[in-house]
């Protein structure tokens, strides 16, 4: 019995490319989808840099100047308008001792205080070394003195006296707190043979200081 060879049916090579060219292009964009998909869903992270110091400035409270009541009123010196010699003065002349006066608060403003000390006598009420004297005023930021006209000389027995009058404007160190003062300055000087040069000199012998009226 003879048999007919079962023949295959014909396949399309045409379609089978078409279609493995189609898979590819669209596996393709899927994979380009995904890709932008999970970019744009991705957190963002942003590098901590170091931030400006925004804070807001502390603000420092300044003291207001130093004002002394003027010659005259409450807490001033004498409004004594007689004027001074410009003429040098003899070392034993009153204005000789008010310039004393003069240079000691000078020195104390600069902090010169053992230079100040010096010019005082050992019957001062108040510190006794130059060490007590420093650490005394070592409380002020800063100190400063007007200085009024000198009297007239007080002679007796040889003895020497003037009076000059002083005005105190000081601030404390630490409370920053300002100081008014008013009052007097008293020096001495001897004059008697056989005194040294020493005795001859004025020196500070007596300061009486109160708290200067404001107002």
């Amino acid at each position: 019995m003879l048999f007919a060879a079962a023949c295959a049916p014909a396949v399309d090579d045409t379609n089978i490319n078409v279609d493995i060219t189609a898979a590819a292009l669209q596996a393709q964009g899927a994979v380009d989808a995904y890709g932008a998909s999970a970019r744009e869903s991705a957190p963002v992270v942003i590098a901590e840099t170091d931030a400006p110091n925004t804070a807001a400035p502390v603000a420092v409270k300044v003291p207001a100047p130093l004002a002394p009541p003027p010659p005259g009123t409450p807490g001033g010196l004498p409004d004594d308008r007689t004027p001074l010699s410009e003429a040098r003065f003899a070392p034993d002349s009153a204005q000789a001792a008010a310039n004393v006066v003069q240079s000691y608060y000078a020195l104390i403003g600069e902090r010169k205080y053992r230079e100040a000390f010096a010019l005082r006598d050992g019957t001062v009420v108040g510190p006794k070394t130059a060490d007590a004297f420093a650490a005394d005023f070592a409380r002020y930021s800063e100190y400063h003195a007007n200085i009024g006209g000198p009297s007239a000389i007080d002679a007796g027995a040889g003895q020497r006296n003037v009076t000059v009058p002083v005005q105190i404007y000081a601030r404390m160190k630490q409370s920053k707190a300002p100081v008014y003062q008013i009052g007097s300055v008293t020096l001495h000087r001897t004059d008697v043979d056989g005194a040294s040069a020493e005795q001859r000199r004025w020196h500070i012998r007596t300061i009486m200081l109160k708290a200067a009226p404001r107002g």
